[in-house]
């Protein structure tokens, strides 16, 4: 059970935050004929989503270098944050400000799209790397499903985000719920402070779901005043 649930978690995260990179595919492909459009599409995906495993699989070795994971954690939770403070902007998400080359050739899209997925895919890696509790076979495919989410992801998550408001908000306490299991296991900090607290162990992690939720509505509120 707990595997399964390991899995939605990984299928989820991607979801939520593949919307950027589907319109970054979108934006550097679209001057080439249609049948080079597919096949930039296909390539240029599928050699991204490689490297994000390889990207994720090396992000959990390094997470046990002790303080390294507790980083991480920070950077999830404020990742957390930003996936609430930005749904309110216009655009659906952060990709609109992204300057991505219009490619006009074939390896210039697939390039365009590996490269604009490697500097886009931090937050991906992060979240994964947290929630995949060291399942590399849960990983892997939960990332192979990633590329038809990032291929048609945007307009997936557009309709999705539209009808079910509430899933950035699951989404956003899933990622601050990865980021404070994060904190609480890394091996520095467990041994400096949440060695002889088991009660931390188990509530940290809770409660930085209502945290990341209340402090992305006040960011969002406080950017629309």
């Amino acid at each position: 059970m707990d595997s399964f649930f390991i899995f939605i978690q990984i299928i989820l995260i991607n979801l939520l935050l593949s919307g950027d990179n589907a319109i970054v595919i979108a934006m550097a492909s679209k001057h080439l004929p249609e049948h080079q459009r597919k096949r930039a599409i296909w390539w240029g995906t599928t050699a991204a989503v490689v490297l994000r495993c390889v990207l994720t699989l090396a992000a959990i070795s390094l997470l046990q270098t002790p303080f390294l994971q507790a980083i991480g954690a920070v950077l999830l939770f404020y990742i957390a944050v930003k996936l609430l403070a930005d749904a309110g902007e216009s655009g659906g998400g952060g990709a609109a400000s992204h300057k991505v080359k219009r490619a006009t050739s074939l390896p210039a899209a697939i390039w365009t799209i590996v490269t604009a997925d490697f500097v886009m895919s931090l937050d991906n890696v992060l979240a994964i790397a947290a929630v995949a509790k060291g399942q590399t076979l849960l990983l892997l495919l939960g990332i192979a499903l990633s590329i038809p989410m990032i291929i048609w992801g945007s307009q997936i998550l557009t309709k999705l985000l539209q009808k079910f408001p509430s899933l950035i908000y699951i989404g956003a306490g899933l990622l601050g719920f990865a980021a404070g299991g994060m904190l609480v296991h890394d091996p520095g900090m467990h041994r400096l402070l949440f060695s002889s607290s088991a009660t931390a162990i188990e509530a940290i992690p809770l409660l930085s779901i209502p945290f990341v939720i209340i402090i992305g509505i006040l960011m969002r509120r406080s950017a629309l005043a």
